[in-house]
């Protein structure tokens, strides 16, 4: 078998289901007893991937990213792919927090994904690609011992092996 087999590491996210799922939350939003007349918004940037959540309180703010949290587990959408920022105070007495869509493997993320895939000392090789990983080996049970030692970590972001061949 001299042809090499790969896969691509890759971390994206499905941006239509997360438009879906953020129309869910608004609408749960607007008909919820305990946030219908609170003036919690929720709002969605998708050319920057971003959410701002506008509460009267912090308190009601966390209850607004469950419920939004909530609709983009229900859809796919790995929670990991979300990083939210710290409480803000925002006009008058509220409070805004702002969420970003985490999309790509940056550079350091990606060295260290490397680093920990050469630390096995299986026969693979690793390059970096953008903002993907290409894994490639002779032999597909160890691209598979691979994918399942990825599983196993946590690099702060959801990971996809996709173009298995």
């Amino acid at each position: 078998m001299a042809k090499e087999s790969s896969f691509d590491v890759v971390s994206t996210v499905d941006m239509q289901e997360v438009d879906n799922a953020f129309q869910q939350a608004r609408k749960e939003l607007a008909q919820r007893y305990d946030l219908k007349d609170s003036g919690a918004q929720i709002a969605l940037d998708k050319a920057a991937g971003a959410f701002t959540v506008t509460a009267p309180a912090d308190f009601v703010a966390r209850q607004v990213i469950d419920v939004l949290g909530s609709k983009l587990i229900r859809r796919g959408i790995d929670l990991a792919a979300v990083k939210w920022g710290e409480s803000e105070a925002a006009a008058g007495q509220s409070v805004r927090v702002r969420g970003s869509i985490v999309e790509g493997i940056d550079k350091e993320c990606a060295g260290r994904i490397s680093k920990d895939i050469r630390g096995t000392k299986l026969k693979v090789k690793v390059q970096i690609e953008g903002d993907k990983l290409r894994v490639s080996s002779a032999s597909r049970d160890t691209l598979q011992e691979v994918i399942a030692f990825l599983k196993g970590q946590d690099y702060g972001q959801p990971l996809q092996y996709v173009n298995y061949r």
